[in-house]
C-alpha cells in the first residue's frame, strides 16, 4: 500500500472532491449519523474550509486516491497562552480502515502543531466508537483533566437554528 498524507491545497479541484467524498462517506456512516450530507453542504464546505482563518485540512492517499481526511483547526489555550489544534473530523474510507492511515493522519496533524508551537492536540469522538476510541488512546490521547482534578472534562455542544 503506497499511503501519503499531505496538506490539502482547498483551491484544487481534485483535493476539494477528495475532502467532500471522505467526508460525506464519514457522514453516511452511522458514526457520523448515518445521513449524507445535504447536496447544499457538499457544495459549501471546501469554501467555507478556505474561508476559514484557522483551517488544516490533512488527506491521506493511497495510490494517489483519497482515502482519509482530518479537518482540523487552531485554537488557543488561555490556561498555556500557546495555540492548539483541534481534529475536528478524522475519516478514513471503510475499506482502509485498520490500515494505518488514521494513525497517519494523526502523526501529520502532530507534526503540524508542533511546528505551529501548540500545547496540545484535541479531538472529539462518540463514547460507542471503541474503534476510535482505541486507536486515539494508542496514540496519546487521554480523557482531559484540569489542574489536579480526576474528573474528566466533557465537551458539550449546544445546535444554534440555521
Amino acid at each position: 500500500m503506497n499511503l501519503r498524507v499531505s496538506r490539502a491545497d482547498l483551491t484544487d479541484s481534485r483535493d476539494a472532491a477528495g475532502i467532500v467524498m471522505v467526508i460525506d462517506s464519514y457522514a453516511v456512516d452511522p458514526m457520523g449519523g448515518g445521513k449524507p450530507l445535504p447536496p447544499d453542504v457538499r457544495e459549501r464546505l471546501v469554501p467555507a474550509l478556505r474561508e476559514h482563518p484557522t483551517t488544516l485540512v490533512l488527506l491521506a492517499y493511497v495510490d494517489e486516491q483519497p482515502v482519509g481526511a482530518a479537518v482540523c483547526f487552531f485554537g488557543l489555550s488561555t490556561f498555556k497562552a500557546r495555540p492548539l489544534l483541534n481534529i475536528h473530523d478524522l475519516a478514513v474510507l471503510p475499506r482502509y480502515r485498520g490500515s494505518g492511515v488514521g494513525r497517519a493522519l494523526l502523526q501529520a496533524a502532530e507534526q503540524h502543531a508542533r511546528r505551529e508551537g501548540c500545547c496540545k492536540l484535541t479531538l472529539e469522538v462518540r463514547d460507542d466508537n471503541a474503534r476510535a476510541r482505541a486507536l486515539y488512546r494508542s496514540f496519546g490521547f487521554e480523557d482531559f483533566v484540569v489542574g489536579d482534578d480526576s474528573a474528566p472534562t466533557r465537551f458539550l455542544g449546544k445546535p444554534l437554528s440555521d
